[in-house]
């Protein structure tokens, strides 16, 4: 009885870490310096500025940029998430791209409305221009969102099964990579073929893809080699319980809590979010650094295998002469 018990109280726990770690990162959102730029005069931006802040305290970083072109180019480039764009005469244009983040969309038109508002300038609200607009059929990213778990589980999936099913590390970790590169195909076939959730490049995207399936998968591969069945629940707590709530790709990493969003970004789900919507609606903009987060994984993946794989050539070396020197003690106790 007492196992049982404790068994229930021990699962008890852990659903609440999952509500938690799944509800905490959603119920906490809000801006908190996302970076806009702000065209016009070194003093107007400076207005600007402050009058965010108290549209939105802390809400936004505003760098000032000369120009409207300029406002675009940096929001096209992923530098910002928007612009402001002010006018000597009538109220400014805010610039948006939605498919950087519907969400940091509407905050930013909010507290330009707001802000309007306030001044007495434009009591309807400021012209709005969506710079990066989502795809048609899928006008409030929800499809991009809710594609974006497929990489994670397709990657946990990939990793368990060649752990548990395959023998051999490095085949294994090969057919992590082919599950990878065939997961992705079919993937983006989906999303961007069939249902036009993805746009721009058809192999940039399911690159894009592959890389993030692959470094999930290879981490729980290695891992499972390392530490056995617990590696695969390892990663399952790494990648799902704790890199999916905090990759932003609902939302953006500027809109979770204050240090969870940017940790986010150095896992595969944060970093796969944030690769997939460069390479399908910013022609690969900002994709540096989710490619470098990516690779690093892939090679923890491929070490911890080799680790694993060095260790158990060791182990057969040392069982190998164990076995000849039992095998040859009573000969040689004969002779003696």
């Amino acid at each position: 009885m007492r196992r049982v018990i404790g068994i229930a109280l021990g699962l008890s726990v852990v659903i609440g870490v999952l509500v938690t770690a799944f509800v905490w990162p959603s119920s906490q959102i809000a801006p908190r310096d996302v970076p806009i730029a702000v065209a016009g005069p070194p003093e107007a931006v400076d207005a600007v500025a402050q009058q965010l802040d108290q549209a939105a305290p802390g809400g936004f970083s505003v760098s000032g940029v000369s120009s409207a072109d300029e406002a675009r180019s940096a929001i096209e480039d992923r530098d910002v998430y928007g612009a402001v764009v002010l006018s000597p005469s009538g109220a400014p244009e805010v610039l948006t791209a939605s498919a950087a983040g519907p969400v940091v969309a509407q905050l930013l038109q909010g507290a330009a409305t707001s802000m309007a508002s306030a001044s007495g300038e434009a009591p309807a609200g400021p012209a709005v221009t969506d710079v990066v607009p989502l795809p048609d059929d899928d006008p409030r990213g929800t499809g991009f969102s809710a594609g974006a778990l497929p990489m994670v589980m397709g990657g946990l999936a990939a990793g368990a099964v060649m752990a548990l099913a395959v023998a051999g590390v490095w085949r294994r970790i090969l057919g992590a990579g082919i599950a990878a590169v065939g997961g992705a195909a079919v993937a983006v076939l989906v999303m961007q073929t069939w249902l036009g959730v993805l746009e721009g490049n058809w192999p940039a995207n399911a690159g894009a893809f592959a890389v993030t399936i692959a470094a999930v998968s290879f981490v729980v591969v290695g891992l499972h080699a390392l530490v056995g069945e617990a590696g695969v629940g390892l990663g399952a707590l790494l990648f799902l319980l704790l890199g999916n709530p905090l990759s932003g790709v609902t939302s953006a990493p500027e809109l979770l809590p204050s240090g969870w969003g940017t940790f986010g970004q150095y896992l595969p789900p944060g970093a796969g979010g944030s690769l997939l919507r460069s390479t399908s609606f910013f022609d690969g903009a900002a994709a540096a650094q989710p490619l470098l987060v990516l690779g690093g994984w892939i090679a923890a993946g491929l070490l911890l295998a080799a680790l694993a794989s060095r260790r158990a050539a060791a182990a057969a070396v040392t069982h190998d002469g164990a076995e000849r020197n039992a095998v040859g003690a009573p000969a040689t106790a004969g002779h003696t």
